[in-house]
């Protein structure tokens, strides 16, 4: 086929220039690596707040205590609110609920000290939450029943207050009050407040009664939120409804009023995180394609000024016999492998910039480098090839036959 003809005859022409070669091909590479890098640290920024989102728990309602205009100052939810919801007759959809009431608190052990968030919460905690313990146990029925002082601590409170030494068993302070370590949490990998790495478990009525005097309302004790595992992802939206219906009139509100309670749905924030990392994705993309057109004018460039240089070759081959197809084909298929060979060595560079970026303490999550991107840059890279390399070789077709013989 001409097609494997022209393919050699273009190598052979790329091998006698390969410095030119070399830095044509640069643009294509820079581009390649350009697009594949910056929509992998998007894709790996999705894939990060994906993971941290799902790892707080799957099926997920959150109900917390305040209007969605700010937290009021004495808290709408109690525990008879949570223990309305632990009933599986009204709602037979909830696996799992587990009421909480945090605060900060300072943890002093020995010489060592921080500022850090108790929880005091239930034994389905663990469950709701997807928390694993590393050492030791999380908090059972009894404990909390019992409001025992013992306490669950998080990866980084363990490292801060115990360096090396193990945690079970030892008796801290949390404010006035001395707690019993009774287990450590596996390291989560989240940061800053909500972290399950820098908080504390403690029974809710320890945390309640003893530590923050929490207040009351009807008799029953106040909680800062409430978790619900619901049976499936399906159900959110109506179990949502549901529990918004039976708070509201818990809570005995017109039907003018705000809610003083706000639901967060899992499913709603994994579709918001969704949708950001997809623009970020988009908007990254688009800027490493500007070193892709960059790129392809390189090549129309460089292709231009071979047609030039070689207009005696194309002179003496149409004096041959050579069609007009022929020569179009011959500087095509040259444009087409310059842009092929750059977009394979774009690509190895993109994974070697992935895995050294991948090495820097600094870098807090891995940059993804999916295979549908990979499969789309080599098609960009040839379609490149095509698009500059076309008006070149047109350009070629056009060269009056015996005016490019007499070409010095």
């Amino acid at each position: 086929m001409k097609v494997f003809r022209y393919l050699a005859v273009s190598v052979d022409s790329i091998f006698a220039h390969k410095l030119r070669a070399a830095l044509t091909m640069l643009g294509i590479i820079i581009g390649i690596a350009a697009v594949l890098v910056t929509v992998g640290i998007g894709s790996g920024a999705a894939a990060s707040i994906t993971e941290r989102i799902e790892s707080s728990g799957t099926n997920l309602l959150t109900i917390s205590a305040g209007a969605s205009r700010g937290l009021s100052s004495t808290s709408s939810l109690t525990l008879a609110d949570a223990d309305l919801l632990a009933d599986a007759t009204l709602f037979p959809d909830i696996v799992a609920v587990a009421p909480q009431y945090s605060s900060s608190a300072t943890v002093i052990f020995g010489s060592s000290e921080g500022s850090y968030t108790v929880v005091g919460t239930t034994a389905n905690y663990a469950t709701v939450r997807n928390l694993t313990v590393a050492g030791g146990a999380f908090l059972s029925d009894a404990q909390v029943a019992e409001s025992e002082s013992v306490a669950v601590i998080g990866d980084t409170v363990a490292s801060d207050l115990f360096g090396a030494d193990d945690p079970v068993g030892q008796t801290v302070r949390v404010d006035d009050t001395l707690f019993t370590v009774i287990g450590v949490l596996e390291a989560s990998g989240g940061s800053g407040f909500g972290s399950s790495d820098s908080q504390i478990y403690v029974p809710l009525g320890s945390a309640q009664g003893r530590l923050f005097n929490a207040g009351r309302s009807n008799g029953s004790y106040a909680v800062s939120s409430i978790s619900v595992q619901g049976a499936g992802s399906a159900v959110l939206d109506a179990l949502q409804v549901q529990i918004e219906q039976i708070l509201r009139l818990r809570h005995r509100l017109a039907a003018a009023d705000e809610n003083d309670f706000m639901i967060q749905n899992q499913a709603d924030m994994l579709q918001i995180a969704s949708d950001v990392s997809g623009t970020l994705t988009a908007l990254l993309g688009s800027i490493g394609a500007v070193s892709l057109i960059v790129g392809g004018i390189g090549i129309m460039n460089i292709m231009l000024v071979s047609v030039t240089e070689r207009t005696s070759e194309i002179g003496l081959r149409r004096a041959l016999g050579a069609h007009d197809g022929d020569i179009l084909l011959q500087f095509l298929v040259e444009a087409l492998v310059l842009c092929a060979l750059g977009g394979v060595v774009g690509i190895g560079l993109s994974f070697a910039i992935a895995q050294g970026l991948a090495l820097l303490p600094a870098m807090s999550y891995r940059i993804v480098i999916e295979p549908w991107a990979v499969a789309l840059a080599l098609a960009v890279s040839t379609a490149s090839g095509f698009i500059f390399g076309l008006y070149p070789a047109m350009r070629a077709t056009k060269l009056d036959p015996i005016e490019a013989l007499r070409f010095e």
